[in-house]
């Protein structure tokens, strides 16, 4: 049994999720983190697919469950069929939010619709994660994350010009709609203190990720701009790009402004080119990005990562190494602010996970515990309604938990 949580600054608030896969979850994810109680229903047969995919320990065990689930405690409740949905309602009379990710109008089939729940539950805050919002020609569609991504028009700004658009390599269409569907959820919160009731919150996957695409809509109604894929770099927006090092790394050099381009030239040994016509102000770089790429590349191919990190350092330049996993756990400044932390789960197995973000001063979050085993909590949770041992033991015999 988890440990009670410490005082975040969502302690207090209770939360039903009903989710699955990943943007839903996150959404409890980024809550529970926060402090919220959350309360995952899961089927009993198999639970939460996650629990299954992506890359396994040796145990078999999965290696996103620990962290898509943290701080969540797991009950098993058949929806399909009556008395789940009578306890689910017991449930969500005492909740304040309740998160789903399913189709359109699953909730309305199992009697378990935004107005039945409001009637016993009116400051209920109803989380709805779709592919393609509750709404629309598109909103029966079965949608994915991928699918939001290629229409929200991220997937086709994804990748080398050359060649067909290509993925981020993690699912950031769903975060990106469980992210929001938290700040949704908070946001009505907030709106509760004044009005006492609860809302809908309407997180589609598409929109999400189409919020996060700047001026792209813009430029095209302004102008007729059509952004295209463009790897690396950012066109026009110079330096700014991945260049070699003498020891076969590659660092990262972000230096577009005015100022910092002084600085870099400085650094460079090469104080004039910040005054050269050619890269003296944004716009000239940006029309020679090339040249100018071509004459930094040559310039930090003479020195290793290290001495070349030292020299854009010391000179205020912003660059650092392109990191993977390994590099991360190696790296004193993620020691110094915890950015990962290991949590354990109620079989003693500890991993190892990034730690909350963002970081609050007076009510932090905090992983407590990593992802539940199938059903762990649904004794407890029951008992909590009103269940006896005898009771929970018939609906256990009656395949309802």
């Amino acid at each position: 049994m988890p440990t009670e949580p410490p005082a975040g600054a969502l302690a207090g608030t209770r939360v039903v999720e009903m989710g699955q896969l990943i943007a839903g979850p996150f959404c409890g994810q980024l809550l529970g983190d926060m402090g919220a109680d959350v309360v995952k229903v899961e089927s009993p047969e198999v639970g939460d697919p996650m629990r299954l995919w992506g890359v396994s320990n040796a145990d078999g065990d999965s290696l996103t469950w620990p962290v898509i689930a943290r701080n969540k405690k797991s009950i098993t409740l058949n929806l399909r069929v009556q008395p789940g949905q009578q306890i689910a309602q017991q449930l969500l009379d005492q909740a304040d939010i309740l998160i789903e990710n399913f189709r359109p109008g699953t909730l309305e089939r199992w009697n378990l619709s935004p107005e039945r729940l409001w009637e016993t539950n009116p400051g209920l805050i109803i989380v709805r994660v779709t592919g393609f919002g509750q709404t629309g020609p598109y909103a029966p569609r079965a949608g994915y994350g991928s699918i939001g991504e290629a229409m929200g028009g991220l997937r086709y700004l994804t990748g080398e010009p050359d060649r067909p658009p290509a993925r981020a390599g993690i699912s950031i269409g769903d975060s990106l709609a469980g992210t929001y569907a938290a700040l949704g959820a908070v946001a009505a919160l907030n709106a509760r203190t004044t009005t006492g009731r609860g809302q809908i919150v309407d997180s589609a996957i598409y929109e999400a990720v189409l919020a996060m695409m700047e001026a792209s809509v813009t430029e095209w109604d302004a102008i007729g701009h059509q952004r295209e894929r463009t790897g690396a770099i950012l066109p026009h927006i110079a330096p700014s790009n991945v260049y070699p090092t003498a020891d076969a790394s590659s660092i990262l050099i972000a230096a577009n402004q005015d100022t910092v381009f002084r600085r870099l030239a400085a650094v460079m040994g090469r104080p004039e080119l910040a005054t050269d016509d050619r890269f003296a102000s944004h716009h000239a770089r940006g029309e020679r990005q090339s040249e100018l790429d071509d004459l930094i590349a040559d310039w930090s191919a003479e020195h290793t990562a290290d001495v070349l990190l030292d020299m854009l350092h010391e000179g205020g330049v912003p660059a650092g190494r392109v990191y993977r996993s390994e590099d991360m756990f190696a790296d004193e400044h993620f020691a110094a602010r915890n950015a990962i932390v290991r949590a354990h789960n109620s079989r003693g197995h500890e991993f190892a996970m990034q730690n909350v973000a963002p970081r609050l001063s007076a009510t932090p979050g905090g992983v407590r515990w990593t992802g539940p085993e199938l059903g762990e909590h649904t004794d407890d949770v029951l008992a909590s309604l009103g269940y006896d041992a005898a009771e929970i033991e018939r609906l256990r015999d009656d395949s309802v938990v």
